[in-house]
């Protein structure tokens, strides 16, 4: 059997706020005490994406030194069409998520932006023009 790709992990400085953006995402992710150290949740097809703080992985290795430095993960999420793109975008930065891309029509065909998840990641918004 081959290796297949099975989970996505997303290392947090603040586990309870980048829950709450991905969640505002649509994501169902289980509820958790404030002191829980890893969550999972299953997506679609089966993929599970995971998010470990940085203080938990650091109290197991101590010598661990989080990555830093230049955009390193990016997440896209398929939106029910173009308008539900400028709602989510607007949405997300009157929560206070810094917009990286306003929503644009791309030359590809499709409603685009982009947001920052609270550690700086990017997260794309997209759906098809037509």
């Amino acid at each position: 059997m081959a290796p297949r790709c099975d989970l996505i992990g997303l290392i947090t400085d603040d586990l309870s706020a980048s829950l709450a953006f991905y969640r505002r995402l649509g994501l169902d992710i289980p509820d958790t005490a404030p002191d829980t150290p890893h969550v999972e949740a299953l997506l679609p097809g089966g993929l599970r994406l995971a998010w470990d703080s940085v203080a938990t992985i650091t109290s197991f290795q101590p010598d661990w030194t989080p990555p830093r430095g230049g955009q390193r993960i990016s997440l896209a999420f398929l939106c029910d069409n173009p308008a539900e793109v400028d709602s989510l975008y607007a949405e997300l930065t009157a929560a206070g998520h810094p917009g990286a891309t306003p929503p644009w029509d791309a030359v590809w065909g499709q409603r685009y932006a982009t947001v920052l998840d609270p550690d700086g990641n990017h997260i794309d918004l997209f759906a098809p023009l037509g």
